[in-house]
């Protein structure tokens, strides 16, 4: 198929401040791109995420995404699904319902709130839970260069692209870890840990995904979505909270979490078009 000009935008997703966020390549038109295609554009942005918008299949979904890391396609993907969905809406899309966007992705159906400007998404199901198997457990701590008594908890926290998450005691625990993740070369695994009540936020997260070929995610939306479940679950959180992320690769990632009264955990951010033209794919 020969190349053609297809509407592209270059979305900053989860921080006020512009250029400070995790920044997400969007094509507003996948159609007839094949996987190779799509593949070979997300290795050349070299972004955490490249996404393709596309027809939907179901009959209530809005439009289709493919999400795409440099190294490999994803089910779901939290900023890439908020930044997608703000891309098209500036670019003329007009959901069935107002004030809720249906994403179609091979994750499934997920839901899109529209609140004054504000887009969160609704966390899907996690496919995996339980805490981590102890040998693997042991590699994580290993990888991360802690001692094991520093883990106050783990889990499995998997909506896709495979999760798993460790909390710590600190905040200041998890922006002084220098990981070799090396020893982890398969790993899709998140940090978080406190900061003192009172802070702005209530978590730092630090989310590595070597796995996809991404070292550190600047901002992670679908981890925050399913590390705040687990958190909701248990009873370590009662109340909606903000999570920091991204100050080791100095971005300034602010996540809302939230959690309606039927047990949905809604995560949402800022999100800013900050490049906007054409693609040639």
């Amino acid at each position: 198929m020969a190349a053609r000009s297809r509407p592209f935008a270059q979305v900053d997703v989860f921080s006020p401040t512009p250029y400070l966020g995790n920044p997400l390549a969007v094509i507003l038109d996948g159609e007839g791109l094949d996987t190779e295609a799509m593949q070979r554009v997300a290795r050349w942005t070299n972004l955490s995420e490249t996404t393709f918008v596309l027809p939907p299949t179901s009959a209530v979904a809005d439009y289709r995404l493919r999400i795409f890391t440099p190294g490999g396609e994803l089910p779901f993907a939290g900023h890439p699904t908020l930044g997608s969905a703000h891309a098209w809406l500036e670019h003329g899309g007009t959901p069935a319902n107002a004030g809720k966007i249906v994403q179609e992705c091979a994750a499934g159906l997920v839901d899109v709130r529209v609140d004054e400007g504000l887009l969160s998404f609704a966390a899907p199901p996690t496919r995996r839970e339980g805490d981590l198997e102890d040998s693997y457990l042991h590699q994580v701590v290993a990888a991360l260069g802690i001692a094991g008594e520093q883990v106050l908890a783990h889990q499995w926290v998997d909506n896709g692209p495979g999760w798993a998450v460790v909390r710590l005691a600190t905040a200041r625990e998890v922006l002084d870890l220098e990981p070799d993740l090396a020893q982890l070369p398969e790993a899709m695994i998140g940090v978080i840990g406190a900061y003192p009540e009172g802070s702005a936020h209530a978590f730092e997260m630090r989310t590595f995904a070597p796995g996809v070929g991404v070292a550190e995610d600047p901002v992670c939306g679908s981890m925050n979505a399913s590390v705040g479940q687990w958190l909701f679950r248990t009873g370590a959180v009662s109340d909606g909270y903000r999570v920091s992320q991204g100050q080791r690769l100095g971005r300034a990632g602010d996540i809302a979490v939230s959690a309606d009264g039927d047990g949905t955990v809604w995560v949402g951010g800022a999100t800013n078009t900050l490049f906007r033209g054409t693609a040639l794919v």
